[in-house]
């Protein structure tokens, strides 16, 4: 369903443009009603102002801020003290606040724009820009319902959205916004392996990615469980065994629950930060 709000991006990265071009594609958005500023790459502005026919005039940042219904802050985390600085004189509490920033907290969000519009906080990852993020989701204290929803609406144009507590978003953003490059670093592990066994590059990377594809639709459309499935590859003194004995051996499966845990406490402190 097309939106009559304007919604403008705060941040000019590839996150907004995954989400811009994702709800342009659905038709959420007409592009005249959909503003880009940022702080200083005015040739950023222009790449995206031609390939989406957006508005992203950077003579006209404060408009586009007081104009739109609904605020996209697609900024670092670090950079969100210093762009709401920019940026508060300009909002209003009658416009929805939706943040993309990791490890930032609707309190502190609120409290660095010194007035109560309603937060959203969102956890996407760089798989929207292919339709397929996994998106968390959680409303501030000063969120209604339909906030929410429509921050659900917009984040389901680039993949699924899931809601949970603000208290679970930093696992939220290990295993889903973090995840996509913990899963890149055993594809690039796998094709190393590849090679060294005696495939060229091409086929290894080949055979690795629809690999990847199968397990990932085994996963999602068989019913069965990881260990399920896993298990119905081994055979007694087989080929699978060996390589997951190897795996076994090197702990990697509490490797990954370390990696995790490592990632929470990364946005926790990405949080503290802030003093929030």
């Amino acid at each position: 369903m097309k939106s009559e709000s304007k919604i403008c991006f705060v941040g000019a990265g590839a996150m907004a443009e995954a989400i811009i071009a994702g709800i342009l594609k659905q038709g959420r958005f007409m592009p005249e009603a959909v503003y880009a500023v940022n702080r200083s790459n005015r040739s950023r502005l222009a790449e995206l102002a031609e390939r989406y026919r957006i508005q992203a005039d950077p003579e006209h940042k404060e408009r586009y801020v007081r104009e739109a219904d609904i605020l996209i802050l697609a900024v670092k985390p670090k950079d969100i003290p210093a762009t709401l600085a920019e940026i508060r004189p300009w909002t209003n509490s009658g416009q929805l606040v939706i943040s993309v920033a990791a490890g930032v907290r609707t309190q502190a969000i609120s409290s660095l724009l010194e007035h109560d519009a309603p937060i959203v906080r969102t956890m996407p990852n760089t798989s929207a820009a292919v339709g397929l993020s996994a998106t968390g989701i959680c409303g501030g204290s000063t969120a209604a319902r339909k906030h929410v929803r429509t921050a659900a609406d917009i984040f389901s144009a680039v993949g699924q959205v899931f809601e949970v507590p603000e208290e679970l978003m930093d696992a939220v953003t290990a295993v889903a916004g973090s995840g996509p490059a913990f899963i890149y670093y055993v594809v690039e592990s796998m094709i190393s392996g590849a090679v060294k066994v005696g495939l060229d590059e091409e086929t290894g990377k080949a055979l690795v990615l629809q690999m990847l594809a199968g397990a990932s639709a085994m996963l999602a459309q068989s019913g069965k469980s990881p260990a399920a499935l896993r298990e119905e590859i081994c055979s007694p003194g087989g080929t699978t065994l060996a390589g997951l004995g190897v795996l076994a051996s090197r702990e990697v499966d509490q490797a990954f629950v370390a990696c995790i845990e490592a990632a929470v406490n990364r946005a926790r402190e990405l949080a503290d930060a802030l003093g929030k």
